[in-house]
């Protein structure tokens, strides 16, 4: 997958404390606005196009991106009122050239291996492929559950869990399905897609255990500023 979407639109209110005036994103992570680290290894990865979704204090994210990035292939979308994560993507997707397209959020870095995840997706013809994460005692994400060949068997709410695959938040996404699902304006990706439409759709996961860091939170934006300092991410 050679292109792009990148969800840079929220509001970043848990994240205020530390970081009061900037979209999540944006937030200083080891010397450079986080989002810095999400492009930089996707770039590394393969991928040559990128769709920024904005919405809040986009036109910062924009003089960064012009400024700091100007050969970049880069095309904007900017949601006027907020979308959610599935209005976003379906706004973003209509501006997307390529078969399959690769979704990230702005706020999370999961070092995926894009080759295997690519091979993965195209081999199953799925509609959609979640990367997975691996994790131990945690309760800030739900689960998913997978068959033996990879196909999603259940997705289950946030508690506490011992161990887990957690969807990192990472998807290849076959554009033309995605577009001709009949999804309204604005709906949750993962609540009014995945969750509704997986028992009925060729959806997938693979597992990947790679580094993981979602900065929602200032304790795991603390985490990054530690982490990702010599990390070359």
């Amino acid at each position: 997958m050679k292109e792009c979407i990148i969800l840079a639109g929220g509001l970043g209110t848990r994240l205020r404390s530390a970081v009061p005036d900037l979209p999540k994103c944006m937030a200083p992570v080891a010397g450079k606005p986080f989002l810095a680290h999400v492009i930089g290894y996707f770039q590394q990865q393969g991928v040559e196009k990128f769709i920024f979704s904005l919405g809040y204090k986009s036109e910062v994210i924009q003089d960064y991106l012009e400024a700091g990035y100007p050969g970049l292939q880069k095309q904007y979308v900017i949601e006027q009122d907020p979308l959610g994560t599935g209005g976003a993507i379906l706004l973003a997707c209509r501006k997307a050239t390529e078969k399959n397209v690769l979704i990230l959020n702005g706020d999370t870095l999961f070092s995926i291996q894009l080759p295997a995840l690519t091979a993965f997706h195209e081999q199953h013809q799925a509609h959609c492929t979640l990367a997975l994460k691996p994790m131990q005692h945690f309760d800030r994400y739900g689960v998913v559950e997978i068959a033996e060949n990879g196909a999603i068997k259940s997705f289950k709410e946030k508690q506490f869990y011992e161990s887990g695959l957690i969807n990192g938040g990472v998807y290849a996404l076959q554009v033309a399905t995605f577009l001709k699902e009949g999804l309204p304006e604005k709906f949750s990706f993962e609540k009014d897609y995945l969750e509704k439409l997986y028992t009925v759709r060729p959806m997938f996961g693979i597992v990947q255990d790679e580094y993981f860091i979602d900065i929602g939170i200032p304790e795991d934006f603390e985490k990054a500023n530690r982490e990702l300092v010599n990390s070359g991410k």
